[in-house]
């Protein structure tokens, strides 16, 4: 990378004959590159021979206790940093590729009072200052700006300290962005005590939009400098950082490393860091987006939540549990919620536990589940035929219903069928008048007062019609009854004379017995 203000590639010494042409024969056309190739072998070859040459020692500034970028590399060349090592398992980008860089969907930067405080004297040229304030946004870019998320400050220092713009001045990127771009360089002097001092006592004050002790939020201060404090900076650092202000320290170029371990925080080797030029101090961004970064366990997959993973932010999650279960004590598993038994399931009749945590409404017999698949309506069983009534079937207001029998029939002790009770109720006995049980199965007819039962035993005829038909029949008929009777009774009169003689005889009889 080339550095501001210093010139990477340094012109080459024209070869001999380079550049100039020397006249061909007539008529040649051979390039002049090509007519001075033997005589630039001879000239080079003693230099193929020489050794490579061995990496040069590390400079007195790369020193334990410092991140160091941009430091060069043998013969001037711009150095690197060497690419780390792959992690066996690579976390979830937020991108959706595994191993890449820390998306927005796996780290999410923890709210911060953030206060910049930056070197503007005039060792810092205006395209260096240019590139501190390109720092600086980059840094704003990776941050979740707002008044909920990081707030963010500027305090600008030379000889002098001017608070460009406090926390609760802007609460968006984009008005901080501009904000940024507007900051001028003051004078010549570096204060950097009087600066982080000011800081302390006018940017990290609740009026100045900094979020008090009850909210945890964590302040933090980051200085970039490129000189040595004309200040007693030790002091008025350790106070900061007593008062529980993060102390990040950038140096660049001239700055004083021993200067830059007594300003930051501990550990100096996450909060000391160091670049050679301004040209290369935007490389620092992404080591800031890493260290506010807080990681997603949820969207990292590292949770361990049996079935919902909440993140809360900063690095922190809580598990919850799919509708139907609960969280158990280890706070990651869920066990299915007996929802029936929280008396919540809005059953009308019978609530049932399904193995998935959920549940599903039933209705007592003789009762269908309504559309609402909660309430329940009476079932007519009469019209469904599934009654088993043996004659009739009847519908109760319960849903339920029972069983009658026909007139002439009782209901058996099932309440299904029936039996006969009287033949007469039946209707079938067939008698004119009156129907007379004389049993279960057994009857018979009678008649009315002024009848008289038929031969058929079942019908009957008025006892005056029969008078009537009698007088009415002629009178031989008359005549040959009477002569009849006549006969009859000549008869039983002469039955009863041989009965008296019969007597008589027997008692003869007996009388000579006794002789």
């Amino acid at each position: 990378m080339q550095c501001e203000g210093r010139d990477e590639t340094s012109p080459q010494a024209p070869l001999a004959g380079a550049g100039r042409q020397s006249p061909g024969p007539p008529g040649s056309t051979e390039p002049a590159m090509l007519r001075h190739l033997p005589g630039l072998l001879l000239l080079l070859w003693p230099l193929l021979l020489l050794p490579p040459p061995t990496p040069a020692a590390p400079g007195p500034l790369a020193r334990p206790g410092s991140r160091r970028l941009g430091m060069r590399g043998p013969a001037g060349s711009p150095g690197r940093r060497p690419a780390p090592a792959a992690p066996t398992g690579a976390p979830y980008s937020g991108t959706g590729q595994p191993g890449g860089a820390r998306g927005a969907g796996v780290c999410k930067s923890k709210p911060l009072d953030l206060v910049f405080i930056i070197d503007s004297s005039r060792s810092v040229r205006p395209l260096e200052f240019t590139k501190v304030k390109t720092f600086v946004s980059q840094i704003i870019d990776t941050l979740d700006i707002g008044a909920a998320d990081t707030r963010v400050a500027v305090v600008n220092y030379a000889s002098t300290v001017k608070i460009e713009f406090h926390l609760q001045t802007h609460s968006d990127k984009q008005s901080l962005k501009r904000a940024v771009a507007r900051i001028t360089p003051l004078s010549t002097g570096t204060m950097s005590g009087l600066a982080i001092q000011t800081a302390m006592d006018e940017a990290f004050t609740v009026e100045a939009g900094a979020r008090g002790p009850t909210s945890n939020i964590p302040k933090v201060a980051i200085i970039v400098t490129d000189g040595r404090p004309q200040d007693q900076v030790n002091e008025v650092a350790a106070r900061a950082r007593a008062s529980g202000i993060e102390l990040y320290a950038v140096g660049v170029d001239r700055a004083d490393m021993e200067s830059l371990k007594m300003i930051a925080s501990e550990p100096l080797d996450e909060h000391v860091f160091y670049v050679e030029t301004y040209g290369v101090i935007e490389k620092l961004s992404s080591r800031f987006q890493e260290t506010f970064c807080a990681l997603d366990p949820c969207a990292l997959g590292t949770h361990q939540c049996q079935h919902v993973c909440i993140s809360d932010g900063e690095g922190r999650y809580h598990c919850e549990c799919s509708q139907g279960y609960s969280l158990n004590a280890d706070m990651k598993t869920c066990s299915a919620i007996n929802k029936c038994a929280l008396n919540t399931h809005g059953c009308e009749h019978i609530c049932v536990n399904d193995r998935t945590g959920s549940y599903h409404c039933e209705c007592y017999e003789g009762y269908t589940l309504n559309e609402d698949k909660k309430t329940c309506s009476a079932q007519d069983q009469c019209a469904f035929g599934t009654h088993g009534c043996q004659h009739i079937c009847v519908n109760d207001r319960g849903g339920s219903h029972h069983c009658e029998c026909y007139e002439g029939y009782t209901l058996n002790a099932d309440n299904k069928t029936c039996s006969v009770l009287s033949k007469c109720a039946l209707g079938s006995h067939g008698c004119q008048h009156i129907c007379v049980d004389d049993g279960a199965a057994a009857y018979h007819c009678e008649c009315y007062a002024g009848y008289t039962l038929n031969e058929d035993r079942k019908t009957c005829s008025a006892i005056q019609e029969a008078r009537r038909l009698i007088s009415t029949e002629d009178a031989c008929g008359c005549e040959a009854t009477l002569a009849f009777q006549d006969k009859v009774n000549s008869y039983l009169q002469r039955l009863n004379s041989l009965d008296d003689i019969l007597g008589k005889l027997q008692e003869n009889e007996s009388g000579q017995i006794h002789r």
